[in-house]
């Protein structure tokens, strides 16, 4: 019989104010992630600075039953937007009330925050030094309120082990879905995606702000080409072929491309075949050239350099990690590759 393991503990700490949207996102991408025999991998729970009604920025309060208290049994912590945080977002300082809550956390909590809750994280001191980011038009407004924090205004949310920031609103499911994915893998980030009706995966290092985010009407768009590309992973793919799905040449499909997506065809390619590779290696006991050629990279040394340059580990590393992680439930951030790494470059799309 299957040993039960404790669910990770989330907390969610919500703030007068407060956007019901980001306050949402935890309850529903953490909650969504179940482990194979179908218990849930994290019990999520929302306290306040006290019981009671919380304000938020819609026509409507929630009711929180619980306290700052709960802080202190987290195991992540995670602060979403408000828009009422006062002396934090004018002065950059902790209001009483907020720094006693926040007191409660133990030390080695994961801390999470989406949009302006990183203003909160800020002021407590728990950037300073490290990389963040915030909703690109707070962003400038936040490094000049925080000149400690290391902040990044482009890219869709951060990653420094035990601290989390990101962007604005469906930044936020990104995140979520990133430490699913970093907790327990792709295939469990996966299906929470598929159930969610979002993208399964959007790197962190994506820029926020993208010139078309949607398509003009009766315009063109790429995403015939995307799904014919998902469908062809493991074989060569040339750049002509894409842009033929759409009728396009090959210039005017790379800036569309770019332009609804964020980043080139290439490196969208190497991610889609990174994510693959990763699942297979979780799931399968495929040897590496199996592997490296059912992803699309071709050979065991170019899925080495492509997984290792994407995860910051070896594939084989990578595969002992989550089976290892698997077994005896999230594993230690500190040990854990990162499932974004630095930037991947341009795939072989030819």
């Amino acid at each position: 019989m299957e040993s039960q393991q404790q669910a990770h503990r989330v907390v969610v700490l919500a703030l007068t104010g407060l956007l019901p949207f980001e306050l949402g996102i935890p309850h529903r991408i953490f909650g969504r992630a179940k482990h194979p025999a179908g218990r849930p991998l994290y019990e999520i729970l929302t306290c306040g600075l006290a019981p009671g009604p919380v304000r938020t920025d819609a026509d409507f309060a929630i009711h929180v039953e619980h306290g700052p208290e709960l802080l202190a049994t987290a195991d992540t912590v995670v602060v979403p937007a408000s828009y009422e945080l006062g002396p934090v977002h004018e002065e950059g300082r902790l209001t009483d009330e907020l720094a006693a809550a926040l007191a409660h956390i133990r030390p080695g909590t994961r801390l999470v925050s989406i949009c302006t809750g990183g203003y909160v994280l800020a002021a407590a001191g728990f950037l300073d030094g490290r990389p963040a980011t915030t909703h690109w038009a707070s962003a400038e407004h936040f490094q000049r309120l925080f000149p400690a924090v290391r902040v990044d205004p482009d890219v869709l949310y951060t990653d420094d082990g035990d601290v989390l920031t990101s962007a604005g609103v469906a930044a936020g499911v990104d995140l979520c879905l990133h430490i699913v994915r970093r907790d327990h893998g792709a295939a469990v980030a996966n299906e929470v995606a598929r159930r969610t009706v979002v993208p399964p995966h959007r790197e962190g290092g994506q820029a926020q702000f993208i010139a078309r985010p949607m398509p003009e009407p009766q315009l063109a768009t790429t995403t015939a080409a995307r799904a014919w590309v998902l469908d062809r992973l493991h074989e060569p793919l040339r750049l002509t072929d894409l842009a033929r799905q759409e009728a396009m040449s090959v210039r005017t499909f790379t800036r569309r491309f770019r332009e609804e997506s964020g980043v080139s065809p290439g490196q969208w390619i190497v991610g889609r075949r990174v994510e693959r590779a990763r699942q297979l290696l979780e799931q399968t006991e495929l040897p590496m050239e199996q592997v490296a050629r059912d992803s699309g990279f071709g050979t065991a040394q170019s899925l080495r350099k492509h997984v290792q340059a994407a995860l910051g580990v070896s594939p084989t590393a990578y595969r002992r990690t989550f089976r290892a992680a698997a077994a005896s439930g999230p594993a230690d951030p500190d040990t854990l590759p990162s499932p974004d790494g630095p930037s991947v470059a341009a795939g072989p799309v030819h």
